[in-house]
């Protein structure tokens, strides 16, 4: 019922009285669910000349609140108002002409299932696997190429499709699992159809239907319950700033400013976006620095959704619940978060938590500042008086302040303290333990690469990654070291995880054939997650750093049963440390269990921290 070819409908004409014949070609969304929290529903009709009917329905607990028209007459918007006591069923819908019924359609009301609104998202007890679908496994070779899809596949060429899909992800979830991760983020799944360079998702030309090439929706929300039934949640990526320019709406847009810019498909110049995130907070900007941040295009494939425009904001908000309703999602990752319209974004996740209110939604604002970041985070006091919804963020400005702390000398003003001060600055956030930390994602160079394939180095940054608050995403394949150029190069960064296809010489899900690096980041990597798994203090702890000294960076994630102390040195000599120093928050003459190695180590004046080394030490 859930495919856009499988409207069920009846023609219903009269030969002899009508001439006109109708039908409606997509209905979206295709069904809706009784018990919702917002009363509201829009649907969306599309077919020749469909605004020239008039609708009726006939529903207990259904009203009819009149229907909306734009300047296309192909396209019909019904609005309906659901009682809070209103039974699953179908919706029978009538649609008259010239005093006819023309058609009817019986729209599906489903039960929405018991603990819906009680899900609960991702949080910091869990860390999010952030993979690539078309790269990381192939479970299902017969779909690779799809009838109707204009991109064909193409493993030797970086920027084409390889044929990872739903299947493969699948069936690597007992991989998945026994690695330690507890939530996965795949890149989007939504359909593509972008006659190139279309793997990455990123360009939808289908907002309710999984692309072909990974599966079905059926498929999709099967994957999404063997994740849950192995304690995986899953996140969809969603994106409400731009299309593909090969989306279905492109042929026949709703209306005359549905996208931003429309002109631009008449002949107008492009005008892309400055992508100067900081004006939506510069006192000073220009309203005309303002309006190409968010009215620009991103690139000339992707046009820019107008989220000003009534119809269009009602269309995406109600596509993002239908989501994780249909799908049982457990939270959301918003691209490009920033440079949608502000107002529609605080009433996007405004509903969504309506709905879902422990749930989670992490925003994408590529921004180093934490004034920037914390801008968009909800609970934040922002002097304009604007009041955001989504409960994370990124953690940008941590990132990039890890990877200099690892790649600069060790100085009076670089090196850690450059990492030490940017922490300092979560003051300015409303809830930085909800914000989402990360060691790479499939917009960068790899970290071993950046890190020039430093394999103590590698070991800090994810040390610190598992350890510091937050919620931990890793990217697919950083736990194998994978390599890419270390300047930007997508095709390249997000290469196939290796045993993901049949034939492939070495498999990262099995061992076979992977090197003694590889081997050794995948166990500490391993190690790290299923101790987290049952470390309080890392969930919910308390946190307490001290300042750099000697080489050396030192902090503490803390409860009233476990205490976690994490060094990390960067000279090329070890460092003895005095335990005097830490004597506000470091339990005295304890014993504590190295989790890297499982080794003991008494905790008496001194510890001695391992050239290059990085020690995580449990004290119980």
């Amino acid at each position: 019922m859930y495919h856009k070819t499988l409207i069920a409908l009846t023609t219903l004409v009269s030969s002899h009285v009508m001439a006109d014949s109708f039908v409606i070609e997509r209905l979206e969304p295709a069904n809706w669910w009784a018990g919702m929290q917002h009363p509201e529903l829009q649907l969306m009709l599309y077919g020749k000349d469909i605004a020239r009917l008039q609708p009726q329905v006939q529903y207990d607990g259904v009203t009819l609140n009149g229907v909306t028209r734009t300047n296309n007459p192909n396209y019909l918007f019904v609005n309906l108002t659901l009682a809070d006591n209103v039974k699953p069923g179908d919706i029978t819908l009538h649609f008259r002409h010239n005093g006819e019924t023309v058609l009817s359609h019986n729209y599906p009301l489903l039960q929405r299932s018991a603990n819906s609104a009680k899900r609960q998202g991702f949080n910091p007890a869990d860390v999010i696997y952030l993979l690539a679908p078309d790269r990381f496994a192939n479970g299902n070779p017969g779909n690779d190429n799809m009838p109707g899809m204009l991109e064909q596949a193409n493993r030797q060429d970086d920027n084409g499709r390889h044929g990872g899909d739903i299947a493969g992800m699948q069936n690597a979830l007992p991989y998945i699992a026994n690695m330690g991760y507890t939530a996965i983020w795949p890149m989007p799944l939504t359909e593509n159809n972008q006659s190139a360079y279309s793997y990455h998702g990123y360009a939808a030309t289908d907002l309710y239907n999984i692309d072909a090439r990974y599966g079905t929706n059926q498929q999709y929300r099967d994957f999404v319950a063997a994740a849950n039934a192995k304690g995986i949640k899953v996140i969809q990526d969603i994106i409400l700033n731009h299309i593909g320019h090969q989306h279905w709406w492109l042929n026949d847009l709703p209306d005359d400013n549905w996208l931003n810019k429309q002109n631009i498909l008449q002949g107008a110049p492009f005008v892309g976006t400055n992508h100067s995130r900081s004006t939506i907070q510069d006192p000073y900007a220009s309203k005309a620095d303002t309006e190409l941040f968010t009215d620009g295009w991103f690139v000339d494939t992707m046009p820019d959704l107008n989220q000003r425009h009534p119809l269009l904001a009602t269309y995406l908000i109600q596509n993002s619940i239908w989501w994780v309703e249909y799908a049982n999602l457990a939270g959301i990752r918003e691209d490009t978060y920033s440079y949608a319209d502000k107002q529609f974004l605080s009433e996007w996740a405004r509903r969504i938590m309506l709905e879902y209110p422990d749930f989670n939604i992490v925003g994408e604002e590529w921004s180093p500042n934490p004034l920037i970041v914390s801008y968009w985070q909800r609970g934040k006091q922002n002097k304009d008086g604007y009041v955001s919804h989504t409960p994370a963020m990124l953690d940008f400005p941590l990132y990039d302040a890890l990877l200099k702390a690892l790649t600069t000398n060790e100085d009076w003003n670089s090196g850690w303290v450059g990492l030490y001060e940017m922490l300092s600055n979560d003051y300015v956030y409303a809830d930085p333990f909800n914000l989402v930390t990360f060691e790479g994602n499939h917009d960068a160079a790899r970290l071993f690469s950046v890190l020039d394939e430093d394999f103590n180095l590698y070991r800090m940054a994810i040390s610190y990654l598992l350890t510091m608050r937050g919620i931990p995403q890793i990217f697919y394949g950083t736990e194998i070291a994978m390599t890419s150029p270390k300047v930007r190069d997508d095709g390249k960064v997000r290469a196939d995880f290796p045993g993901g296809w049949a034939g492939d010489k070495v498999n990262a899900f099995t061992g076979k054939g992977l090197n003694a690096t590889q081997k050794n980041a995948q166990q500490l990597v391993k190690t790290l997650l299923n101790w987290r798994k049952t470390a309080t203090a890392i969930h919910s702890g308390k946190l307490m750093h001290f300042a750099p000294d000697n080489g050396t960076y030192t902090f503490f994630r803390y409860n009233d049963t476990q205490t976690v102390m994490v060094v990390m040195n960067k000279q090329a000599k070890a460092v003895a440390l005095d335990l005097a120093r830490f004597s506000e928050v470091l339990p005295q003459g304890k014993t504590a269990t190295d989790v890297i190695t499982g080794k003991s180590i008494k905790l008496n004046k001194q510890l001695t921290i391992p050239a290059r080394g990085t020690l995580v030490l449990d004290i119980r």
